[in-house]
């Protein structure tokens, strides 16, 4: 179709009007959403000049009874009233509790049986398991304290109120049952192997711990019901680990004792490792772990290790450890990356866990901050992931004969990156877990991407790329919370608060703002937060603050609600300058003729009509069947010069640049925004990339129209041709129309058919 010149230029003059209701704006600010800034913390996302944040200090000595799976444990505490609040309670964690058989969480667990229910099902409904604290005394200078535990809590009633700036020592002693986490589940506890039996412990959440309170909620005193995680403050910790004499220990922090609990070889070894950058070191190799889970020692020895400045504190402990490490660089400074592991691991965690340690202590420190202990420790576990400082417990094991899948390999590497970069998110820049999971887990999946394509230009990454969203975005909203959902009420756990804001900040990097000016807002964020309590705000501010762009749209849409992408391309149309030259315009009309004639009944009357009457008969032709319009006296042509030389430059140069303009009315189908990138193909086989800011959307959320013009023909247009938006139906986002093809399943077997992996296939 073409327009005549004036017509195209009048569109530039044409303006926009939509009425618009603020109140339901997509653009509108999120000021009402947000906490006002103040002296905590700022309208740019930053600590304020007021910003304070308590310290809890540990000093603990804790018995693992290898017979009975039992914890002993006495601490003291020296906590520190950095508020300018006089504070006339403290408030302490007690997440064993969860527990308990009169748990809240075991109140609240949902069941149901059917007919075909087996006595498995009905076993599940009887909770045998003695968990929980056992607090047996706490004391400040040898007097009993008043104290009361509610559920996962426990107060601590002050005789008068701990007054800003002072510092308040008690200490609890208490026990409670290690959970076997092959039955019961759990973040840690054990694993027993029957054949020899020994035993490997994972032991986190141990010991009474400090609840958090800030200038944002007060004491974050919320109950732990099993989802939302930990939410904790800094402090220094002295634990003294008292195990079987044979056992091997990791733990966080430093340990202060090696000539006590170490070999002089062993010790040799250490220094080796932390000089060797290449490849890991074997502290205690296979054999010398065989040796030492076959002959059990008797007695005891105690480890003791010291950690500054960290928020938990964790160990793991058994005989079967095979333990090996190497040394990373981080900006100049040796960090030790090591592994903790049992025959079983082998050989997949000796070729794989130190050096995705290292690996991932790498990537994480340069997208975020160096990271700042002097090690980072994988332990093997049975099948659980799960996060501490400088200590993670990671599963992933091979086959009994040492074969494993592809898949089995990825969830590995993936796993420790991912629990081992949770070091840098929630153990450093330490967001409250127990409000908002998305926090930690979201932001560190984010990098956990980046880390796992850095390691495999082919790496299979299961959250991160735009499209892999797609499934969970399209699918019924009753079965979806925002991602600004408190922890324990999200629906769809990983989707919501792994997947989901993962994809966001990948969107965000690739699409938004491009990866210097994400980065360098993404590094601000952690560079400030570093050992603070940021919350989704500081997050949202200081990513807006540091990029110098408006995200406010993207955090309502992808933050607060449910909505999806799904733009479509509602209309196309194709436009071309008249030019009003008479041979140009000729030729052209003679082209638009022949493509109009198309209609089947003008096709079979080519064939089925020898001649016309016309054709046959001179007195039935006049002047009109051989007038051509343009064909006239050499008047025509001296008109059109003259038209053409009181043309501006510019409009001279348009009318022969021969542009085509391609009109796009674009309709907003999901309700969430999003750039818009269209890949437009030309006749010459060529092809442009075109992307259009979010902003295009404002003052007309629902659909807008946009021209743009081409030197060449365009033969195809594809929207969002890099599948970087999420676009939940692909089929109205092509030009000329086609079918985006999608799979379906020929048949589903209600079991999976047992099949070898194929490294037991090649051995067969």
């Amino acid at each position: 179709m073409r327009r005549i010149l004036l017509g195209i230029f009048a569109l530039g003059s044409i303006g926009l009007f939509a009425q618009e209701n603020t109140n339901q704006s997509l653009f509108r600010q999120l000021g009402q959403e947000l906490p006002t800034p103040n002296v905590y913390r700022t309208g740019a996302g930053a600590p304020g000049h007021e910003y304070y944040q308590q310290k809890a200090d540990y000093e603990m000595k804790i018995h693992l009874n290898d017979d009975e799976q039992r914890i002993d444990g006495e601490e003291e505490i020296t906590y520190t009233n950095n508020s300018p609040d006089a504070l006339e309670y403290l408030w302490l964690q007690l997440d064993q509790n969860m527990r308990s058989p009169s748990s809240m969480t075991r109140q609240i667990q949902k069941s149901k049986i059917t007919e075909n229910s087996t006595l498995d099902d009905v076993e599940d409904l009887f909770w045998e398991f003695p968990g929980g604290f056992h607090i047996e005394e706490v004391k400040r200078g040898g007097r009993d304290l008043s104290y009361s535990v509610v559920n996962t809590m426990m107060r601590i009633n002050l005789d008068e109120p701990l007054e800003s700036g002072e510092s308040f020592t008690f200490s609890i002693k208490w026990w409670y049952n290690i959970n076997d986490r092959q039955a019961i589940g759990g973040r840690s506890g054990y694993e027993y192997f029957a054949e020899e039996d020994n035993y490997i412990y994972t032991i986190a959440q141990f010991f009474p711990r400090m609840a958090v309170y800030n200038d944002v909620d007060g004491w974050q005193n919320k109950q732990f019901l099993g989802s939302g995680e930990f939410t904790l403050p800094f402090g220094d910790y002295t634990v003294e680990l008292t195990v079987p004499a044979d056992h091997v220990v990791g733990a966080t922090g430093t340990l202060q004792n090696a000539s006590s609990v170490l070999t002089s070889e062993q010790r040799s070894r250490l220094r080796d490792a932390a000089k060797n950058m290449e490849d890991p070191t074997m502290i205690i190799n296979a054999d010398e772990a065989l040796e030492n889970e076959g002959e059990k020692a008797e007695g005891e020895k105690t480890w003791i290790f010291k950690a500054e400045n960290v928020r938990d504190f964790a160990f793991a402990s058994s005989r079967k450890f095979i333990w090996d490490a190497m040394g990373v660089d981080i900006n100049g400074r040796t960090v030790m990356a090591m592994s903790y592991y049992p025959k079983e691991g082998n050989p997949l965690w000796e070729q794989y866990s130190t050096r995705s340690v290292a690996h991932t202590l790498r990537v994480y420190s340069k997208y975020t901050i160096d990271y700042p202990y002097d090690k980072a420790i994988s332990v093997h576990t049975d099948r659980i992931g799960m996060e501490y400082p400088m200590i993670c417990f990671n599963g992933g094991r091979p086959e009994a004969d040492g074969t494993y899948s592809e898949a089995t390999k990825y969830g590995l590497i993936s796993v420790i990156i991912h629990e081992v970069g949770h070091n840098f998110f929630p153990m450093i820049v330490n967001s409250d877990e127990r409000q908002w999971t998305w926090m930690d887990e979201g932001l560190n999946t984010f990098v956990q991407y980046l880390a796992e394509q850095e390691w495999d230009r082919e790496y299979p990454s299961r959250r991160g790329p735009a499209y892999k969203i797609v499934p969970y975005m399209a699918d019924d909203k009753d079965r979806q919370m925002p991602i600004m959902t408190n922890s324990e009420s999200i629906i769809q756990f990983g989707n919501n608060a792994y997947g989901k804001p993962a994809t966001a900040l990948n969107i965000l990097r690739e699409t938004v703002l491009g990866r210097e000016q994400f980065d360098y807002a993404f590094k601000v964020y952690s560079e400030r937060w570093a050992f603070k309590h940021p919350t989704p705000a500081d997050f949202f501010r200081t990513m807006e603050d540091a990029s110098a762009t408006d995200l406010d749209w993207f955090w309502r849409g992808w933050f607060y609600t449910t909505n999806h992408v799904d733009i479509a391309m509602k209309q196309v149309e194709v436009f071309q300058l008249n030019t009003l030259d008479p041979m140009v315009e000729s030729s052209l009309d003679s082209i638009r003729d022949r493509q109009e004639r198309v209609h089947i009944g003008y096709t079979r009357n080519e064939e089925d009509i020898e001649q016309t009457v016309v054709e046959t008969d001179e007195d039935a032709r006049d002047f009109y069947n051989s007038y051509n319009p343009y064909q006239r006296e050499r008047g025509y042509a001296e008109a059109y010069a003259n038209y053409v030389a009181n043309l501006s430059p510019r409009q001279q140069e348009l009318l022969q640049a021969g542009y085509t303009f391609v009109q796009i009315t674009f309709e907003n189908e999901g309700g969430l925004i999003m750039p818009v990138i269209l890949k437009v193909t030309f006749a010459d086989g060529t092809n442009d990339i075109v992307r259009v800011p979010a902003e295009v959307w404002l003052k007309n959320e629902d659909e807008f129209t946009k021209v743009f013009p081409f030197e060449k023909e365009v033969v195809a247009i594809e929207l969002d041709p890099f599948l970087e938006t999420a676009d939940t139906d692909r089929n109205d986002n092509y030009w000329p129309a086609r079918a985006e093809p999608s799979r379906f399943q020929l048949f589903k077997r209600s079991e999976r058919q047992s099949r070898p992996n194929p490294m037991q296939e090649e051995q067969q």
